[in-house]
C-alpha cells in the first residue's frame, strides 16, 4: 500500500496543490473548512477532525447538498492530481465534437498509445464521484491513499507501464452552466424543479464510454499487452466490452483484475463457451472479506474465475487492501504470456544461420 507520509511525499512537495485553495472564494468556504494533510487525510483546519456529515441540525437537505459540494471540489483537486503530480493527460472525446457540443474526457500517461510497454486501464465503478477515485465516501472519510487511484497509477508508473484513467460516470451535462449546476446553493430550492439533462456523445454510459475510449485509442495503441483492473460496476462494463469487442480484446488483453465486481459472466456471456473460458484463464477476483487477504474464496454463484479474498470487509476499502496483490498477480501473468510468445517464436541461432549461409 502506498505510505503518502513517507514513500510518497508528493502532497508534501505539491504544497502549492490544496483543496482549501479550490473552495476559497466560493460560497462554500466557511462551512467546507477542510483540507487533506500530509499523509491525505480530510481534516478540518480548525479542529484537525474528520469531516461532520451533520453540520445543520435537523436539516438532512442542507447537510446532503453540502456533502455534494465537497464532492464537487474533491473532484476537482483529483483531477489536478492526476495532471499536476501524475503528470496525466487530460483526452476530451467525442474526437470530433463541435465547438458547442458537450464533451466528456479520460486520463492517460504520456505515450500511453505509442509505447509497446504494456498498459493498464483503471474502470471504477458506478457512482457519483469521477475519474482517479474508487469512491467518493471512502476519499472523504478514509483519505487519498483509499479513496483515490493515485496509489495504482503511481505503482503502474513505477514499473514503466502506460496509463488509462477512464471517465465512465461523466455522462450528463445541465441546459445551465456547468457553472451553475454545481453551485450547490445550500438556499432554499423547489424540489419540483426540472433540470434538463443532455447525455454526452460517445460517453452516455458507462458501457458507452468504455467502448469509445477501447474504439479510438485503446485498440489502437501500440502496447501489446494490456491488463484491466475494474471495481464494482466496473466489471460488469468490462464484460460488456468482452462481448462486443470479443476477438480484439481475447488477442490485446492479457490480464483482468476485478475488485468485487457486479459482473455476471453465465447472464452476460449467453452461454459463449470461448468468453468463459477465457474469463476463467485471464481473469481473477479480489472480494470483500473477513479471510485474509489472497485466500481462496469459494462462490458458487459466480465462480467464473478464481476468487481470493481482498483482506477487508469494508467495500470501500478493497481496492487499496488488495493494491500489492493485485499487481503482483499482473506481473505473473504478464511474464507468462511473454515467456509463452518467446517459446512460440522461431529464434534464429548460430548453427541455423550458418546452415541458411550454406545453403545459398
Amino acid at each position: 500500500m502506498a505510505d503518502f507520509a513517507g514513500e510518497h511525499t508528493w502532497l508534501q512537495t505539491q504544497h502549492e496543490l490544496s483543496l482549501r485553495k479550490l473552495i476559497e472564494g466560493s460560497a462554500h468556504q466557511e462551512e467546507l473548512k477542510y483540507d487533506f494533510n500530509i499523509k491525505g487525510e480530510l481534516k478540518h483546519l480548525d479542529t484537525n477532525e474528520s469531516f461532520v456529515f451533520n453540520h445543520y441540525k435537523n436539516a438532512h437537505e442542507q447537510n446532503h447538498k453540502r456533502y455534494q459540494a465537497l464532492g464537487h471540489w474533491i473532484t476537482q483537486y483529483v483531477y489536478e492530481l492526476l495532471e499536476r503530480v501524475c503528470m496525466l493527460q487530460k483526452v476530451y472525446i467525442p474526437t470530433d465534437a463541435t465547438e458547442d457540443e458537450p464533451r466528456s474526457f479520460f486520463f492517460m500517461s504520456k505515450n500511453a498509445l505509442t509505447s509497446s510497454s504494456s498498459l493498464i486501464v483503471l474502470l471504477q465503478d458506478c457512482g457519483v464521484f469521477r475519474a482517479g477515485q474508487w469512491g467518493r465516501r471512502a476519499t472523504v472519510y478514509e483519505g487519498l491513499e483509499h479513496g483515490t487511484q493515485i496509489p495504482f497509477i503511481k505503482t503502474a508508473l513505477q514499473s514503466h507501464r502506460g496509463v488509462v484513467v477512464l471517465n465512465p460516470n461523466d455522462n450528463l451535462v445541465d441546459l445551465k452552466t456547468e457553472k451553475e449546476r454545481l453551485s450547490f446553493s445550500i438556499t432554499k430550492e423547489s424540489s419540483t424543479q426540472s433540470v434538463w439533462w443532455i447525455p454526452k456523445r460517445g460517453s452516455r454510459s458507462p458501457e458507452e464510454h468504455t467502448m469509445y475510449v477501447w474504439d479510438h485509442f485503446i485498440s489502437k495503441s501500440a502496447a501489446k499487452n494490456v491488463a484491466f483492473i475494474a471495481h464494482g460496476y466496473g466489471g460488469l462494463v468490462f464484460v460488456d466490452l468482452l462481448m462486443q469487442r470479443k476477438w480484439e480484446i481475447m488477442s490485446k488483453v492479457y490480464s483482468v483484475a476485478f475488485i468485487d465486481s457486479m459482473h455476471n459472466t453465465w447472464h452476460q456471456t449467453r452461454s459463449d463457451p470461448q468468453i468463459q473460458e477465457w474469463i476463467q484463464k485471464y481473469c481473477r477476483e479480489w472480494v470483500s472479506s473477513s479471510k485474509p487477504l489472497d485466500k481462496a474464496i469459494g462462490s458458487p454463484i459466480k465462480a467464473s474465475c478464481p476468487t481470493v479474498s481482498a483482506g477487508t470487509e469494508k467495500y470501500g476499502l478493497a481496492p487499496s487492501s488488495c493494491l500489492h496483490a493485485i499487481f503482483k498477480y499482473l506481473n505473473s501473468t504478464l511474464k507468462a504470456k511473454t515467456t509463452t510468445a518467446m517459446l512460440r517464436s522461431p529464434v534464429a541461432t548460430r548453427s541455423s544461420t550458418s546452415k541458411k549461409r550454406g545453403n545459398k
